[in-house]
């Protein structure tokens, strides 16, 4: 007896745990997310220079290769300097944070908007159902740079314009997702339950379905995180992202994309080395959270 009490059933969030991490691959992912993540927070005390203050730059130390010492012979650029005497360090660290804050941002905004109006169109169904997917399936069924090129040559470059736009046209990829799932709950036995006890629909839904909705979300989140990362760096790229006085990586590598024919190769290759693991282990997390909250998944 003594035995039978002493053993605990592990929880669910601890089996969730020790499954993500049981994977080397979901391990390396998340350990390079973390350290691009603290990197980019403490940017300020890591870099030797704010690459956004102009008055810090040095035009003579413009495209020096990585190992040089700059002009005031005060620091070392570990990684070379840009077209506009940047040093690559400290540009890479704070363009890595404009990149995480416009993917969090979107991310959440979208996320937020999406899986309200998703749990909505599940709850009600009929005409309420029908009219939400139709205007899910016309916004899917454009292309998304193009329609991002098209909102920011209106609304114009900036931050929180890109975070907006690109929250427009993320909002649907949450809204289905959160709909198949609250399509699902709201056939379990508990929301009929809920609904003998006459509990209004609006706690049945953010009280009940809602929870149970979450884990595909989170998914889908970590997921679109990256691609709204992707996006942005594209929109930087071809002149619409951010301003060109607080660049972006997508920027960074748009800077160094003319010099790179005459062997100044780190200039765009470097911060594109940078996007390319933020991405790798964005998706890398993701992929094994969508293994770990799907029981077919651990099989």
């Amino acid at each position: 007896m003594s035995d039978l009490l002493n053993s605990k059933k592990p929880s669910l969030i601890g089996e969730w745990v020790r499954y993500f991490f049981s994977s080397k691959l979901a391990c390396i992912g998340f350990a390079i997310a973390v350290l691009l993540l603290l990197g980019a927070v403490f940017a300020p005390w890591l870099t030797p220079q704010n690459p956004y203050d102009l008055l810090q730059l040095d035009i003579l130390d413009s495209r020096l290769p990585p190992g040089s010492r700059n002009g005031m012979d005060t620091f070392t650029y570990w990684l070379g300097t840009d077209g506009q005497g940047r040093d690559l360090y400290s540009a890479i660290l704070y363009g890595l944070r404009i990149s995480l804050i416009v993917g969090l941002g979107s991310a959440l905004i979208a996320g937020t908007v999406g899986t309200v109006i998703g749990v909505i169109a599940a709850y009600f169904g009929g005409r309420v159902d029908a009219t939400i997917m139709r205007i899910i399936d016309l916004i899917l069924s454009f292309p998304t740079i193009l329609v991002a090129m098209m909102i920011l040559a209106y609304l114009g470059k900036g931050i929180g314009n890109v975070i907006l736009t690109l929250a427009i046209l993320e909002w649907a990829y949450y809204a289905r997702t959160a709909r198949g799932q609250a399509l699902s709950e709201r056939q379990k036995e508990y929301v009929e339950a809920a609904r003998n006890l006459d509990i209004s629909n609006w706690r049945i839904m953010w009280r009940h379905i809602l929870p149970n909705c979450l884990p595909p979300i989170i998914v889908i989140g970590t997921l679109q995180i990256a691609r709204a990362i992707t996006l942005e760096a594209t929109l930087s790229f071809l002149g619409l992202g951010v301003p060109v006085t607080e660049p972006s990586l997508g920027l960074l590598i748009s800077n160094g994309y003319q010099f790179m024919l005459s062997g100044q190769y780190w200039i765009s290759f470097l911060p594109g080395v940078a996007l390319l693991l933020t991405i790798m282990s964005l998706n890398l997390v993701g992929d094994r959270l969508r293994d770990t909250f799907n029981p077919r998944g651990q099989q």
